[in-house]
């Protein structure tokens, strides 16, 4: 599903897809792992939840199929996920860290735009005092050690199985500290 919806963004970037494509894509892989979410939870490795996690595509960017597959990936995992949906502001990744108490936040995006947004949300994230309470960890095709510096987040990936390993990896240093990050 990773390798397909790279295929999906390539195409796009060349112009050979449009919108509409990425729409049906996304769907489509949406339907996949809804199918496949339920067996991945049977036979993945932990049984019991690993931690909470909070995503969502950040505000002014409605893409959503790498935000899918990270949520299929994460449930797999034994994360406890709480969907925020696409185009979130900032305040609702803040009511979200408020109601639900995560250990990682996720902030999803495609376009290179949506960078600032991720950045202006960390932001907010900071001056409602939760900053220090929670991992984040940002995705989207245009992630890069520099945007990761530039937004403040834990840390960037291209890649869904990747960004994985690494909020597994902070859960298993948490769980030896047994404290908050």
């Amino acid at each position: 599903m990773t390798r397909a919806a790279e295929k999906v963004g390539e195409k796009y970037e060349k112009g050979e897809f449009f919108i509409a494509d990425l729409v049906v894509a996304g769907e489509i892989l949406k339907e996949i792992s809804d199918l496949i979410r339920p067996r991945l939870k049977e036979v993945g490795p932990n049984r019991e939840i690993l931690g909470k996690f909070v995503i969502g595509t950040v505000e002014g960017d409605i893409h959503d199929i790498g935000k899918n597959i990270v949520i299929t990936l994460a449930e797999a995992a034994g994360f406890e996920v709480v969907d925020l949906g696409v185009d979130v502001p900032p305040h609702k990744f803040i009511e979200a860290i408020q109601k639900y108490n995560p250990d990682i936040v996720g902030m999803s995006a495609l376009l290179p735009l949506s960078i600032e947004s991720m950045k202006k949300t960390i932001e907010a994230i900071k001056e409602a005092g939760l900053r220090n309470k929670v991992k984040i960890i940002a995705g989207g095709g245009r992630m890069d050690q520099y945007a990761c510096q530039y937004i403040g987040a834990d840390a960037c990936t291209t890649s869904a199985p990747e960004g994985i390993r690494i909020m597994v990896e902070w859960m298993r240093e948490k769980k030896k500290t047994d404290s908050r990050f």
